[in-house]
């Protein structure tokens, strides 16, 4: 709470002072909802018995407008590199296949 207190005056943004751990679970929750597109995988670590205590945090996540950025891969080792720089397979067409990451 102190550290809180003194960031919060550093920063001068009293908004700073508002933020709980349950804040911080309630912003990861989100987080891994977004990247991941999986509720169950959120549930899990958050410890809910219940699906519905999980689905609360389906509703900050807006889907709508999704931009990717498209790559492609002619080998194993592009197709590796991609897929470490955060990639998604989609498809193989011509030979080559084809990757996937929200911008």
């Amino acid at each position: 709470m102190k550290e809180r207190k003194n960031i919060s005056k550093a920063l001068n943004n009293p908004k700073i002072q508002s933020i709980t751990w349950k804040s911080l679970r309630h912003f990861k929750a989100t987080m891994e909802y977004s990247r991941t597109k999986d509720i169950l995988y959120v549930k899990e670590p958050l410890g809910h018995i219940n699906i519905n205590n999980t689905l609360i945090y389906t509703h900050l996540v807006n889907f709508g407008s999704e931009e990717y950025v498209c790559k492609v891969a002619e080998n194993v080792e592009e197709a590796k590199a991609l897929i470490e720089s955060g990639y998604e397979y989609v498809t193989e067409v011509n030979g080559v296949k084809l990757f996937k990451k929200r911008k």
